[in-house]
């Protein structure tokens, strides 16, 4: 991947795909005028990490496409390796674009929950957090991809049916009849496989009793009762329920830089942007960069002095997890220990550090250890291991 040259193209351009592969940078046009006006405002040079937590601290109090679009084109390239390495390295259909958009798409989830007073790596975070994302979405889809349409209208509730059908756009008289064949369908059909997410479709006779049950409960559980239905009918709204169903929970993910048309532009092009640029000199004041740096330095020795203090089977196994990021198994192989005790100490590890860390920022920064704060520093010193073995590792190759 070329890496990019300077704060505007950071923060206004795009990866480009050809055949599931990097091609180069797409500017975005409106990006790139507002990233040039901030800098004209900019009395000194400013580094990408300030102007990323510049571009999250307007998100907070002015959520808008453009603010986005430029942490969008910030985290491209730590959105593109994380998916290169899902698509690469674990068994999914997905590819390496599949898994970008994926990730890419939810920025605005990865920055509601993002917190600057914890971590002003932005990056860092939002690595650990596009993983979860792919993961968790590529195991819906695999669900989804398994499941028949009759096996997904067995685990459906009734209220995620109900607002399937609302979201495809059915009134609600229908609905109630959608709803009514659905629970005839539920109520007359199991299907003959043990493993409901196998169910085969079902044969005339089924549909015929689930139809004579629809028309016999039509009168007494629907507010407008319909008229009379046959199979065909019966058998049509239950498809178009599951049909409703799939897509309601498991969408198609389409990312605000996506083009619309051939030469039409984006979705960031046509919403408008209204910026105020006097934001710039309240964002991040000198003294409060100044004490965060000081904290920062603060943290990095309190977790330096941890590791150092540890023994050197502990701080052999950092190195290879983190730096050499070997999975659980093949550091077993190679250490020549079972999986679980890799495990075990690795939870050891990091529960001890993550008990320093706690300590330290409950006496320095006063924070009180409840549960959130916990998962959040926690979260913190995972993406610290993460950054700091993998540039102990780049020096040591080079």
């Amino acid at each position: 991947m070329q890496p990019r040259q300077g704060i505007v193209e950071i923060f206004s351009t795009f990866v480009q795909f050809e055949a599931d592969q990097f091609s180069g940078w797409a500017t975005d046009a409106k990006l790139r005028r507002s990233m040039k006006v901030c800098l004209e405002g900019s009395s000194t040079e400013k580094s990408d990490t300030f102007w990323a937590v510049y571009w999250y601290k307007i998100w907070q109090n002015e959520s808008s496409a453009v603010t986005l679009g430029h942490i969008s084109a910030y985290l491209q390239e730590v959105c593109y390796w994380t998916a290169r390495k899902f698509a690469r390295n674990f068994s999914t259909q997905s590819s390496v674009g599949d898994c970008f958009q994926i990730a890419i798409a939810r920025v605005d989830k990865i920055l509601k929950r993002f917190n600057p007073e914890y971590s002003s790596n932005l990056k860092g975070y939002a690595e650990l957090a596009f993983e979860s994302i792919i993961k968790d979405v590529l195991r819906e889809r695999r669900e989804a991809d398994i499941c028949s349409d009759w096996a997904l209208l067995h685990k459906l509730s009734r209220k995620r049916l109900v607002q399937s059908l609302q979201n495809a756009g059915f009134n609600a008289q229908s609905i109630d009849s959608y709803v009514l064949a659905w629970e005839c369908f539920k109520e007359l059909y199991t299907g003959e496989n043990t493993k409901i997410r196998q169910l085969t479709k079902p044969d005339a006779v089924i549909w015929e009793a689930i139809t004579n049950l629809y028309n016999a409960e039509r009168l007494s559980r629907l507010s407008s009762p319909t008229p009379v239905v046959n199979q065909q009918t019966i058998e049509s709204w239950v498809l178009s329920s599951a049909k409703a169903a799939r897509t309601f929970l498991y969408p198609k993910i389409v990312s605000a830089d996506a083009p619309l048309k051939e030469d039409d532009g984006n979705l960031l092009e046509i919403l408008p942007a209204n910026l105020p640029t006097s934001l710039l000199t309240e964002i991040i004041e000198q003294e409060e960069a100044a004490n965060t740096r000081n904290q920062q330095a603060q943290l990095n020795q309190v977790l330096h002095q941890a590791i150092a203090a540890m023994d050197a089977k502990s701080q052999q196994l950092l190195q290879v997890y983190y730096g050499q990021k070997l999975t659980q198994t093949e550091i077993a192989a190679q250490l020549e220990i079972k999986q679980y005790t890799v495990s075990r100490r690795l939870s050891s590890i990091k529960k001890s550090l993550l008990l320093t860390l706690t300590q330290w920022s409950q006496n320095t920064l006063h924070i009180f250890p409840k549960s959130d704060v916990i998962d959040a520093i926690n979260t913190s010193l995972e993406e610290w291991l993460k950054i700091q073995y993998s540039h102990t590792q780049m020096r040591a190759s080079q």
